[in-house]
């Protein structure tokens, strides 16, 4: 039976490095930004949707994320009904990742698990810390949004004290080294339970 272990953590934590540090471990990942990113594409499902709430989100048949964090800034209420079409999109794409899947463990690396109650389809949880200044560091050097962008993201995310309350796995991410050895000591706990748990 296969182990459905969920990833999650706040933006800038590390998540999607640790995500890499499990796929080199041989554990098949299913990446939600990247599945809205495929719904989002020209003639995806998603973008249909979004074409005909928000046209002037569009660029060449696809979503234009950057429109679309300006329609957000202007009017948060942009984000729950984008949350209304997408969500349901994305679930039913983990569903197919899950439902052909034959590994003994893979890896759900999702932004908002907790948010979504997408941890209910998870066997176990693993939640990515970092302290709040290297946090803020990692975003804003990106150069991809403004402090004001980064407080928004955060507001609608779950806290991070909260996360790692809720999970059964921590890794900090200051550490390259110590998250990869993080990673191999989740996977040997796994590997190590009764296979009827």
């Amino acid at each position: 039976m296969t182990y459905v272990l969920g990833l999650t953590g706040s933006i800038g934590m590390g998540k999607s490095t640790t995500a890499r540090l499990f796929a080199s471990e041989g554990v098949p990942v299913w990446d939600a930004d990247a599945t809205v990113r495929m719904l989002y594409a020209k003639g995806g499902p998603a973008a249909r949707e979004v074409a005909r709430l928000y046209p002037q989100a569009m660029h060449k048949g696809a979503v234009s994320r950057e429109k679309l964090r300006s329609l957000i800034e202007a009017n948060p209420d942009v984000l729950d009904r984008l949350q209304e079409v997408v969500h349901p999109l994305v679930a039913q794409d983990r569903a197919a990742f899950l439902s052909v899947t034959t590994s003994p463990v893979v890896l759900l690396d999702i932004p908002l698990l907790f948010e979504t109650g997408a941890d209910a389809v998870c066997d176990g949880v693993v939640v990515v810390t970092a302290p709040v200044d290297e946090q803020r560091r990692r975003v804003l050097d990106r150069g991809e949004m403004t402090e004001a962008d980064l407080d928004l993201i955060l507001s609608r995310q779950m806290p991070d004290a909260e996360k790692r309350v809720r999970a059964d796995w921590v890794i900090k991410t200051t550490s390259l080294d110590a998250a990869r050895q993080s990673v191999k000591d989740i996977l040997q706990q796994i590997k190590g339970r009764p296979t009827d748990a």
